[in-house]
């Protein structure tokens, strides 16, 4: 007879819903997956139907306990996790929407920000993040601003607000449940990341009843009993639950997650270098947080995705003397730059589509290399992981191997999100990955990338130190970058 199974676990995610069960040593088996809802695009507006959502949710997850022979009522435990940020407001009395299901990748938030640039200090100091407007608290705003009357709904309680697993919880509780994670509150600007919970300073500040917002509940501990027979044990964020699964607490050890956007996350107790995210990751069943440095790249798969980079491999970079950013919508942490977007530094209409491919993949793997760097420079790294989509490009993973000076491998456990969802809501103990292959750098062309690398950064720091809205963001390289990248195709020994 097989050994039982430990949990199922629901990953929300924004281009898909995926349901799997946790076998008895971690691994995710019964997988069942459905496409997200569509997201619509009005301009900086991403929306989508929160009602098909949930749908589709409670479907990937009624199929795979189908699929693992699981019955309802049952003992064992659902762990969630959840895309960071996307949320809805809706009906108490009965649950009926009064907004899309609005993406993290919403920008509408932007206009708050800049009306609050002058207290950014200020929020950072509490919320342990910058402000931006991919976050709940900014996009909640602005929507408030506009619907007073919303506003007025929230604090009076006939409205509700939360993130997508707050929303899926109060639903398929009956309304019993109406509570977030403490990993999903520190990710909305409103949370004080010292205190824990909903801070009046922040809600004033972005004009939030405060008193309208969900329980927080720790990650380990959310014990919500949903109506199918059920209880949801655990739910935090997405990428902390990859991380639980690939890096657990082992300081030494780096994930790099790249999917539609991407983030590089390390555990770190004390305060992160300058600008990256001081990320709670997840709250245990006896109150401990763990934290995390994380720094970010924004909607990097919209930038490749019209290009063909399947087929390219290292070789096919370093070879031109542009430079790129491969964020088109702006650079994420931690310089959070919306006016710094997908550019090069020189006219491309004349190069072939796998050329312009392989520059942004350059923009991608030197972003993705200094930020490691970074982190690297605050406690050395022993290695760093490679996860998601993305990491399956193989000038990725030849490139990044290249740029840097410790070990890299590449995750071979699949599903690191559901896993350590599951993992979580079973109670099992984060552990480092087994499943695993490290990548050697291609020694004889590591050179010619290493070169173009440290001339890349010097570009990017004078874009950097120009004030944001300044004419001409993308220029020729400056001329002592010029001079060094003319060398690039006779790289000197042991550069």
């Amino acid at each position: 007879m097989s050994a039982p199974l430990r949990a199922l676990a629901l990953d929300l995610g924004s281009t898909a819903v995926k349901a799997g069960a946790l076998g008895p040593d971690g691994d995710i088996r019964h997988l069942v997956s459905h496409p997200a809802p569509a997201i619509a695009v009005h301009g900086e507006h991403r929306e989508s139907d929160p009602l098909a959502y949930a749908r589709t949710a409670e479907t990937a997850l009624r199929e795979c306990a189908a699929t693992a022979g699981i019955t309802f009522p049952t003992l064992i435990p659902l762990g969630l996790c959840s895309q960071r940020s996307s949320f809805v407001i809706w009906q108490r009395q009965n649950g009926q929407p009064v907004t899309p299901l609005i993406s993290w990748q919403d920008r509408r938030g932007l206009r708050a920000c800049d009306a609050l640039i002058q207290s950014e200090s200020r929020i950072r100091q509490l919320a342990g993040i910058g402000l931006t407007p991919y976050y709940f608290g900014p996009k909640l705003a602005v929507i408030l601003q506009d619907h007073p009357a919303w506003r007025q709904g929230l604090a009076c309680g006939d409205l509700l607000v939360g993130t997508l697993d707050t929303f899926l919880l109060w639903r398929w509780s009956g309304g019993r449940h109406y509570a977030t994670d403490v990993s999903m509150a520190a990710r909305t600007l409103l949370m004080d990341l010292h205190t824990r919970q909903w801070s009046t300073e922040l809600c004033d500040l972005f004009g939030i009843p405060g008193a309208a917002l969900p329980e927080i509940r720790a990650s380990a501990a959310m014990d919500a009993d949903l109506d199918w027979g059920i209880t949801v044990r655990s739910s935090l964020g997405d990428q902390s639950a990859a991380l639980l699964a690939s890096v657990g607490d082992f300081s030494g050890h780096a994930l790099v997650n790249l999917g539609t956007g991407g983030f590089v996350i390390r555990p770190m107790d004390a305060a992160p270098p300058a600008g990256y995210l001081h990320t709670l990751l997840y709250q245990d069943s006896a109150g401990q947080c763990r934290l995390a440095a994380e720094g970010t790249l924004n909607s990097i798969a919209t930038a490749l995705a019209p290009y063909p980079v399947a087929e390219l491999d290292a070789e096919a970079l370093g070879r031109d003397t542009h430079f790129c950013l491969s964020e088109p919508s702006g650079l994420g942490a931690p310089y959070f730059r919306s006016d710094l977007r997908l550019g090069f530094s020189a006219p491309v209409t004349d190069l072939p589509p796998a050329r312009i491919g392989a520059l942004l993949i350059e923009g991608i793997v030197f972003r993705l290399a200094r930020i490691l760097e970074d982190f690297d420079a605050v406690r050395p790294l022993e290695r760093a992981y490679l996860s998601g989509g993305l990491s399956e490009l193989p000038a990725i993973r030849q490139g990044l191997a290249q740029c840097l000076t410790f070990d890299l491998a590449r995750l071979l456990q699949r599903e690191s999100s559901l896993a350590g969802a599951g993992a979580l809501a079973a109670g099992i103990p984060a552990r480092r990955p087994v499943a695993m292959a490290l990548i050697e750098p291609d020694a004889t062309h590591a050179s010619l990338l290493r070169a173009k690398y440290r001339t890349w950064k010097c570009w990017l720091d004078d874009l950097l130190a120009r004030s944001p809205g300044s004419a001409a963001p993308y220029t020729m390289p400056l001329a002592h970058i010029a001079t060094d990248i003319a060398s690039l195709s006779n790289p000197a020994p042991n550069t």
